[in-house]
């Protein structure tokens, strides 16, 4: 039950990132950080201790690797509450972070080290994702030695957590999690897999140097991420078109959170040009990408986390709740998303109500009873 809690979690830290500003005065720092470092960063942690066994087809993992999406959380909110209280526990926050990050790496290897063991190319992607996580943490400590670089270690930290952990990890998750919300194997997914992480890592690693020292470079990253996701924008028109453009399902949300990704990564661009705000391309980074991803990948992978074992017809059902109106959810998302980031304020209330409308989805996927005989899924 911990996912499910780490879903329920996100998708709070999510809306109260948005609404709490409106109740309670709070610095911009704060209320990004409800998102990523309370909502996001926890709930990737979670998911990943589910994808890893899958994906190298070992063992469920030990107590001690399943607390780390807890200790995320309590860094998170411990950086939260240090930007609100104006002080400096947000670095006890990093280190914490970091410690965990750097273990929970040190099992992904030995999961993908065995002696019989292929290591599938998406957990080279979840490798990537930490170690620009662990970048950008031990981006914050920088600040505190190097306090003339503090804005451009700012920006450095923004973009090796957006684009970089964010970014890789759910990049290389749609690639897996679309073609099984669709039924439908991608038969190219692994192959793409080893041949763009290169230049996904590359894009973020030169979009925020680029944003912290040396504008031009974050053009020449954004050039670089634009390959995998050509690519993958490519397979999925050729392979997914009818199920990206439904009404209903997580198919659709998970399509909108690779648009939404493209159109944050042209925003992180302008962010490191000077054109937008730290706080507009974050904001449209939120509501573009990540709520129609949590959103979309809830939708598929929630009713599993909430009853493991055999799929039955309560998981049929539940999962086909939370995917109604999953391809509306995501227009409002995307459009939302890019509207704020562009700094019309009205595009905050479009996201929200997709938002709204899957708590409430949530609130009744949740009454359903269950029914513990085997079915089809």
């Amino acid at each position: 039950m911990m996912l499910v809690a780490l879903v329920l979690t996100a998708v709070a830290g999510f809306a109260a990132a948005f609404v709490l500003p409106w109740a309670v005065p709070l610095p911009p720092a704060a209320h990004v950080h409800l998102a990523f470092a309370t909502g996001i960063m926890p709930l990737i942690f979670g998911a990943m201790t589910h994808f890893v066994p899958v994906l190298t087809r070992s063992a469920a993992p030990h107590v001690g690797i399943k607390i780390i999406p807890v200790l995320m959380l309590a860094a998170g909110a411990l950086a939260v509450f240090s930007f609100a209280a104006a002080n400096q526990v947000y670095y006890l926050a990093a280190f914490l972070a970091l410690a965990a990050a750097a273990v929970f790496s040190g099992w992904i290897i030995s999961r993908a080290s065995g002696p019989l063991n292929k290591p599938h190319p998406c957990l080279h992607w979840y490798l990537a994702a930490i170690a620009c996580l662990m970048l950008a943490l031990a981006a914050v400590a920088a600040m505190a030695l190097w306090p003339e670089q503090r804005l451009a270690l700012k920006r450095l930290h923004l973009h090796l957590n957006t684009l970089g952990f964010v970014g890789l990890t759910a990049i290389a998750t749609l690639q897996v999690l679309l073609p099984t919300a669709a039924n439908r194997f991608d038969p190219q997914a692994a192959a793409r897999l080893r041949r763009d992480l290169k230049w996904a890592l590359g894009g973020t690693l030169l979009v925020a140097a680029g944003a912290g020292w040396l504008r031009p470079l974050a053009w020449l990253g954004a050039m670089l991420w634009a390959v995998p996701l050509i690519r993958l924008g490519k397979a999925w028109l050729a392979l997914y078109a009818g199920e990206a453009l439904r009404w209903h399902g997580a198919a659709p949300s998970l399509a909108a959170a690779l648009v939404g990704f493209a159109a944050t990564l042209l925003f992180g661009v302008l962010h490191a040009d000077g054109i937008l705000s730290t706080t507009g391309s974050a904001h449209a980074f939120i509501l573009a990408f990540l709520f129609p991803l949590v959103t979309g990948a809830a939708s598929q992978l929630l009713p599993v986390w909430a009853r493991p074992g055999p799929q039955t017809a309560w998981h049929a059902q539940t999962r086909q709740k939370l995917g109604v109106a999953g391809g509306i959810r995501g227009m409002l998302f995307l459009a939302g998303g890019i509207l704020l980031g562009l700094g019309w304020r009205g595009g905050l209330l479009l996201a929200m109500a997709g938002l709204a409308a899957f708590m409430v989805q949530l609130a009744l996927a949740a009454t359903m009873p269950f029914r513990s005989s085997a079915g089809s899924d």
